[in-house]
């Protein structure tokens, strides 16, 4: 008899943020599967009692890889009534929910999926940024900016270039230029705001703002984890430097090559 296995999501890591279904496992879970980016105040709120396993990856260590973890919440489900698998953000938004619940449900466990509030919107509220907005952005994209094993990021560049849709990208840090780079060569105005923030709804919290032109440098002053925003929504942040001299140049397509 195995188990149940829920996927939760301990949204970007203020424990307030978390939902009541969510709060309400974490009293009663028999275990705990939690990542790097599950903060101590939500850790905090884990029912004494259950065994904890840290399953953090951090790319500086030999990380607990993916088919490790699907083996311990499997082993889990065969000695425990209620595990739960801990993620930062939303399990379904570059979490690896679907692959553990993939390979649970072939293994015969039942799993629930809790959803959690993501990264991009979490970040976007403790900011001040819409993410859309009347008049500037109809539309918005989450994209990895890390692909796996360390794959060149290789997207579809030219379908980033709409000036209307805000791009939101997860574990870009070592990408940044790349992604400067390559949104500019495909029609994006160096011009165009951004904004990186890193501990989002964390007293920790720290942001900057730029232009797509100064990303690479801005950067530099971040280290990972850190979400990326582009788009005109971020010139509404109050403290954005000032408004873009000219909206309608903004927005308007770089010629193809445009240089850095």
């Amino acid at each position: 008899m195995h188990g149940k296995v829920y996927l939760v999501g301990a949204g970007p890591g203020d424990p307030e943020l978390l939902t009541l279904r969510a709060l309400y496992l974490l009293q009663h879970a028999d275990a705990v599967v939690y990542d790097r980016l599950v903060s101590r105040a939500i850790m905090s709120c884990i029912n004494p009692e259950a065994t904890l396993h840290d399953v953090g990856k951090v790319a500086a260590c030999k990380p607990s890889m993916q088919d490790d973890i699907n083996d311990i919440l499997l082993s889990l489900s065969r000695t425990h009534q209620h595990i739960v698998r801990l993620k930062g953000g939303d399990p379904f938004i570059f979490g690896r929910g679907g692959e553990e619940q993939l390979y649970l449900q072939q293994h015969g466990v039942q799993v629930e999926v809790v959803p959690g509030i993501t990264a991009a919107t979490g970040c976007a509220a403790s900011l001040g940024i819409p993410l859309t907005h009347r008049g500037l952005a109809s539309s918005v994209r989450f994209i990895t900016g890390h692909l796996r094993d360390n794959q060149g990021l290789e997207l579809n560049w030219a379908s980033l270039s709409d000036p209307t849709c805000t791009l939101v990208f997860y574990m870009a840090m070592a990408n940044c230029s790349h992604i400067a780079q390559a949104l500019i060569q495909h029609g994006r105005s160096p011009h165009t705001p951004i904004a990186l923030a890193q501990d989002a709804t964390l007293k920790s919290q720290r942001w900057g703002l730029g232009t797509l032109q100064t990303l690479p440098q801005l950067a530099q002053t971040f280290s990972p984890p850190a979400l990326l925003i582009i788009g005109q929504v971020v010139q509404l942040h109050p403290d954005y430097p000032q408004p873009i001299p000219n909206t309608q140049d903004a927005l308007a397509p770089e010629p193809s090559g445009a240089a850095m």
